[in-house]
């Protein structure tokens, strides 16, 4: 059975301005997140700025997400590393903490082989018996897992059961799903491809739009899946100027931003990442304005 099916959110995580965790708008952007479909919440990704946690604060936050969702949504925790025994420790932490299900990001910066993905992938699972999904995003990682690969790793490690396809590459993903068959539980790790990836078969989307827009986001899965396509199509294509305005900077700079912009007070970002810069804000807010999002001015 899957983890999730439909719009995952990739969370972010709030912060002060002295850049500790602001616990009490994170329980506010749960709650939103809830009361408006999203399906899951993916707590330290990338667009939690996991990579500036310490190790300690990274579990900290998972637990407290873990505690305070109480269920009513699966959580899905972030915890590679590039750093197997590193990404053994968070994730053996997060499955005693009561997570879900757990994202493992490819190794970074060391560029594994495949045979070293293999290796590195089956050591965590091995390791825990929380199901597993993988996160291909070479684009920030410059470690891409290849078709063979993934499908292999889906096919003989019992707990791996998915990826999350960040690659913006359909015909690698279409590969991968021809390879896998019925084993690869797909979600889309970019918002404006949810769609061509649902046509292959896949359940949904790690979603940074959720963030921003979690009904939307929830209900372009939703119409595909009770046979709307059609729907789901023209959603999708109202959302792609908000999609390319969340990524005008790295995110998760303009999403944090966004955030803002609708009250919640995402606040400050950790260095190296810095604030949106002026122009930037004035694009993201026309394009939240234009989706129909309610900016406050």
């Amino acid at each position: 059975m899957a983890i999730f099916k439909g719009a995952g959110v990739a969370i972010v995580t709030p912060f002060f301005a002295d850049g500790s965790v602001n616990y009490d708008e994170f329980r506010r952007l749960i709650d939103f997140q809830i009361e408006n479909g999203t399906d899951a919440i993916i707590v330290c990704g990338t667009t939690g700025e996991s990579a500036t946690m310490s190790e300690a604060e990274h579990i900290e936050v998972i637990r407290f997400c873990v505690d305070y969702v109480a269920k009513r949504v699966p959580v899905i925790a972030g915890t590679g590393s590039n750093c197997t025994e590193t990404a053994v420790m968070l994730s053996k932490a997060a499955e005693e903490i009561g997570a879900d299900g757990l994202l493992l990001v490819t190794p970074y910066y060391n560029k594994a082989t495949q045979k070293g993905l293999i290796a590195h992938y089956t050591a965590v699972a091995n390791a825990v018996k929380l199901p597993i999904l993988l996160y291909n995003v070479p684009s920030r990682t410059g470690c891409n897992i290849q078709p063979e690969t993934a499908a292999y790793l889906c096919k003989n490690v019992p707990n791996i059961v998915g990826v999350k396809d960040a690659t913006g590459n359909m015909a690698q993903t279409i590969k991968m799903m021809s390879l896998a068959g019925d084993s690869i539980d797909l979600y889309s790790g970019n918002d404006n491809e949810i769609v061509p990836l649902l046509s292959v078969g896949g359940l949904g989307v790690i979603s940074v739009l959720s963030n921003v827009a979690p009904k939307e986001t929830h209900d372009i899965c939703q119409m595909f899946f009770d046979g709307d396509v059609e729907g789901s199509r023209k959603l999708q294509l109202k959302a792609i100027p908000l999609c390319d305005a969340l990524f005008c900077e790295v995110n998760p700079i303009p999403v944090k931003t966004a955030l803002e912009f609708i009250g919640i007070k995402a606040g400050a970002l950790r260095l190296p990442l810095t604030e949106l810069e002026p122009a930037h804000k004035e694009t993201l807010k026309a394009a939240m304005k234009d989706f129909g999002l309610p900016v406050v001015e």
